[in-house]
């Protein structure tokens, strides 16, 4: 029976692309939704073929997944590049964090692009660097309009199943079409009114770079909320954190209003940053205040 992987997914007709390259227009099954499973993007898959000449199919078998991310619907991302623009629009390392601990909640290896660095100083852009390269994250730095590091970038993801994120506007789409050499996304526009993006990407698509290599251009993530981690937990997903947690003196340590507190300790002897440490306090709050209004 022909493997392939779903790489779109539009009103239930799903596009597999074959071992062979060949893409088949497919429905699913009905057994799929008896047992309350559909396929989604990323999906590794078996089809009957159903008519060669039209290239239509049916998906008759969803191999078993590495990950599913809920919102947007895929399956199998082995890892997940965070672009941040350092200007137009301006750096949201506060969505940068939350997007970091949900790479790390499920498994999937975090990217930091640093895009458009000729718009900002390069002190600025080395002192970013520094605080998440010091945690043992990759950075990369770019400037998609001009094609600088996209070799790099075209490097790292050779063999893998990758997810652009980020604000609209930071250069996603721009970035991809670098990587392919041509226009296969549409660009997002940045409003000179309020200097933001808007949103061009409505759907999650993967697009092939090589045999094995996929890039998925997604509408964006709004599981960035972490409605599946607790608060409790979330020190463990700021992995600068993980060595230090075992010198708390109380158990249940939320690292904000406790003394004698390891995570603070390391702050005072420079080995956490204070700046990420002030991002993990506001997300750790806005989710002790979600979970209290559950009750």
């Amino acid at each position: 029976m022909p493997r392939g992987i779903v790489i779109s997914n539009i009103s239930n007709l799903y596009h597999v692309e074959l071992e062979n390259g060949k893409i088949y227009n497919c429905n699913a099954r009905g057994k799929f939704k008896n047992n309350d499973i559909t396929p989604v993007t990323g999906d590794k898959v078996e089809i009957d073929i159903i008519d060669e000449e039209k290239k239509d199919g049916v998906i008759n078998q969803i191999e078993e997944r590495t990950n599913y991310i809920k919102r947007p619907k895929m399956a199998n991302l082995t890892q997940i590049i965070f672009v941040v623009s350092m200007k137009l629009p301006k750096p949201d390392l506060e969505l940068l964090d939350k997007q970091l601990v949900y790479a790390e909640y499920m498994h999937i290896k975090p990217i930091i692009c640093l895009n458009k660095i000729d718009l900002e100083d390069e002190n600025e852009i080395q002192r970013l660097e520094e605080i998440y390269t010091k945690i043992g994250y990759t950075v990369i730095k770019t400037n998609a309009k001009e094609g600088i590091q996209i070799e790099k970038l075209k490097s790292i993801l050779k063999n893998e199943i990758t997810a652009f994120s980020g604000n609209s506007g930071v250069g996603k789409s721009t970035l991809i079409n670098g990587i392919f050499g041509k226009d296969i996304t549409e660009e997002g526009i940045i409003s000179k009114k309020n200097k933001r993006g808007k949103n061009t990407t409505t759907q999650v698509r993967l697009y092939c770079l090589d045999k094995e290599s996929y890039i998925a251009d997604t509408p964006g993530f709004s599981t960035f909320e972490l409605e599946e981690i607790e608060s409790i937990d979330l020190c463990h997903y700021f992995i600068e954190f993980v060595p230090y947690l075992e010198k708390c003196q109380f158990i249940g340590c939320s690292h904000i209003k406790e003394t004698q507190c390891g995570i603070k300790q390391a702050i005072e002897e420079g080995k956490i940053s204070k700046e990420r440490y002030d991002r993990y306090c506001k997300i750790y709050q806005e989710m002790k205040q979600r979970e209290e209004k559950k009750w």
